[in-house]
């Protein structure tokens, strides 16, 4: 007898119908001989709904009380799916994440799981019961209050009680039919991966792929717990995440796997910073003293007359207005020039292990994106991944271009979305 655990997102187990579909899926698992958890997004757009809301009633939610309020989206969900599979003549057994034993940091709307202590989970499998977990949510170890972990704290949800319950496999469950070589929406000739590194994976989802949540890839990498991305609308085989791609199957291992975009970032340019020790660090620590997450940073040389440097660097649109404030008020202690705001980019990303060993990558790279018109405006390299920066409407031309050129395209249009978003 194995052990499964499930995650159905919000497109999912959108209406009625979904929730049933998603019920016969669940028993048919059961049925072969396992025991089954089952993590649960908020049905359909609930989440959106429920802030929407939230923000006709006060402008600025308080956080404890907004993460009682969306938590309900999931507790919905959660309750209508055990009472199918209940009416299919299967127990099924509902928990809150607090009742499941997830156990976070106090910070509400990001919290992080700090451990999971599945007793009740365990003690309903034992029963021969399937056990339903409400998503994206956990209770406080310093406050007891329920927190929620952001977005795509599902994935997260699941990951982190699959490793607790050492089950087998997590099976997230979306709109596509897996992972696929760039997003369906905008290149519809991608192929569909059969395997992908935890590595590559991280990368890509750091890199703008909707797919999968970073944290729940960093969870299963630390455990080493395989992840199998498929669709809850076909009973196709999705995409392994994995180690290691298995072996014999490099031969067919392209250079790269995947190309990833992102369309919600902005930039900030610090115009003339003074270029001695210790000017760099203090504008960072003022940034990363107010939580703010900084992807790409560029600083260039310093003109020998003046000895002025400009920095640029990207952060997600969300904390523009909250940055551009910190550095404002650092003007006159720092003795920069000006500050120089732009949200209208986007980032194209090419992700895989196999330019590790193949030279000549990033000049095919460059040279798709320049016939097909996109001007790079920064540069960002790892060791398995090239990050650019471009107009945010050059990003669809040059995803295609670059998929074109590194010769990722099906031999027939294979994306298929069935709905919802991807999440």
């Amino acid at each position: 007898m194995g052990l499964i655990v499930q995650k159905y997102g919000g497109s999912s187990v959108a209406d009625a119908a979904g929730l049933k579909r998603v019920a016969n899926r669940i028993v048919a698992a059961k049925r072969d001989g396992n025991q089954v958890v089952v993590v649960v997004s908020a049905m359909g757009d609930t989440t959106d709904e429920l802030i929407d809301l939230a923000e006709q009633i006060t402008p600025i939610p308080q956080g404890r009380e907004l993460d009682m309020l969306l938590t309900a989206g999931e507790r919905i969900s959660m309750a209508l799916l055990a009472m199918a599979i209940n009416n299919l003549g299967h127990e099924a057994l509902s928990f809150t994440g607090s009742q499941a034993g997830v156990i976070t940091t106090s910070a509400h709307g990001r919290a992080r799981i700090i451990d999971v202590t599945p007793g009740r989970i365990k003690e309903a499998l034992d029963g021969g019961a399937i056990a339903i977990v409400a998503g994206f949510q956990g209770i406080s170890q310093d406050t007891k209050d329920v927190t929620t972990l952001g977005r795509g704290g599902s994935d997260t949800t699941a990951v982190a009680l699959a490793a607790a319950l050492d089950a087998d496999v997590c099976e997230i469950y979306t709109d596509v039919d897996g992972v696929f070589s760039a997003d369906p929406r905008v290149v519809p000739s991608a192929r569909k991966l059969k395997t992908v590194t935890y590595d590559e994976m991280l990368e890509l989802a750091a890199s703008g792929a909707k797919v999968l949540h970073l944290r729940c890839v960093e969870y299963a990498r630390r455990y080493n717990l395989p992840i199998h991305v498929r669709s809850s609308f076909t009973t196709n085989e999705g995409t392994w995440v994995v180690k290691d791609h298995p072996e014999g199957g490099s031969m067919e291992q392209a250079i790269i796997s995947g190309i990833a975009h992102d369309k919600s970032e902005a930039k900030i340019t610090i115009v003339g910073v003074p270029d001695r020790t210790g000017v760099a660090a203090r504008i960072f620590q003022a940034i990363a003293d107010a939580d703010i997450n900084i992807d790409m940073i560029v600083q260039n040389v310093s003109a020998a007359a003046t000895g002025l440097t400009d920095i640029s660097f990207t952060l997600p649109k969300a904390e523009g207005a909250a940055a551009t404030a910190i550095l404002q008020k650092l003007q006159g202690e720092v003795g920069f020039a000006s500050i120089q705001y732009d949200d209208q980019i986007g980032k194209l990303s090419l992700v895989g292990a196999g330019m590790r060993s193949h030279p000549g990558v990033t000049a095919t790279f460059f040279g798709a994106l320049s016939d097909a018109g996109v001007n790079i405006e920064m540069i960002s390299t790892s060791e398995i991944r090239i990050s650019i920066i471009c107009r945010e409407t050059d990003v669809e031309r040059g995803a295609k271009a670059a998929h074109t050129a590194f010769e990722l395209d099906a031999d027939q249009s294979e994306a298929v979305v069935y709905g919802g978003t991807g999440r």
